[in-house]
């Protein structure tokens, strides 16, 4: 199945940074434990690489993508070790041209109109809102949505379990993305059972939110 579907099936894509491929591993099980397999290995460290080719190797059936992606190099590292999609936190057109050349699927971030039909006159129609709280949360959402009622986003940036059903409830919303699942006061402590249990709430409150309607206000 395609990486952008099986993300926008799951409603929610955890956000890591990881300092070695060993804690990726024990990060990944508690995700798949507490019902989510996938996971957004982001290059804010040098064991990055190594970590996604671990977790691509040891959980096969986990979408693994790589996050916060700044350049050709680390598009094609990403590519090496078995990342899945990429996602970067702005739109950078040489990252996300070096994407569609090798037919890696992208999530460019974007946070302005402008932004968003330069994704758009790429052929790409799912875009990575951010920071989304920052830029004005789910009001901000519904307003630049307005003009693209096409574009699919994934609005990462400040969303935790106290609005993230505001966020999924939204129309064009497949998924959102963060870090409080598996945050990195958590994973330096090793306390992978209490990352299990908040992904575990985390995915119920998806259940939650596609349980009823999706919001009316455009």
């Amino acid at each position: 199945m395609d990486p952008l579907t099986v993300l926008g099936s799951l409603g929610l894509i955890p956000v890591l940074e990881v300092a070695s491929p060993e804690v990726a591993a024990d990060v990944t099980e508690a995700l798949v434990g507490g019902g989510l397999p996938c996971a957004e290995i982001t290059f804010r460290t040098p064991a990055a690489e190594a970590a996604i080719e671990r977790v691509a190797t040891r959980f096969p059936d986990v979408c693994v993508g790589a996050g916060t992606v700044l350049s050709t190099d680390q598009v094609d590292r990403a590519i090496g070790a078995g990342a899945r999609y990429v996602v970067s936190p702005g739109f950078n057109p040489v990252v996300v041209e070096r994407c569609l050349e090798r037919s890696m699927p992208v999530i460019p971030g974007v946070c302005t109109p402008t932004e968003i039909e330069m994704a758009l006159s790429r052929g790409i129609g799912t875009v990575k809102l951010f920071p989304a709280e920052a830029a004005g949360g789910v009001g901000y959402l519904r307003a630049i949505r307005a003009p693209y009622p096409s574009v699919l986003f994934v609005p990462t940036g400040g969303i935790d379990a106290a609005n993230l059903v505001a966020y999924l409830t939204q129309p064009g919303v497949i998924a959102c993305g963060g870090s409080w699942m598996a945050p990195k006061e958590l994973i330096a402590a090793r306390d992978f059972d209490a990352i299990r249990r908040r992904t575990a709430q985390a995915v119920a409150l998806v259940a939650q939110a596609r349980s009823g309607p999706r919001s009316a206000t455009a």
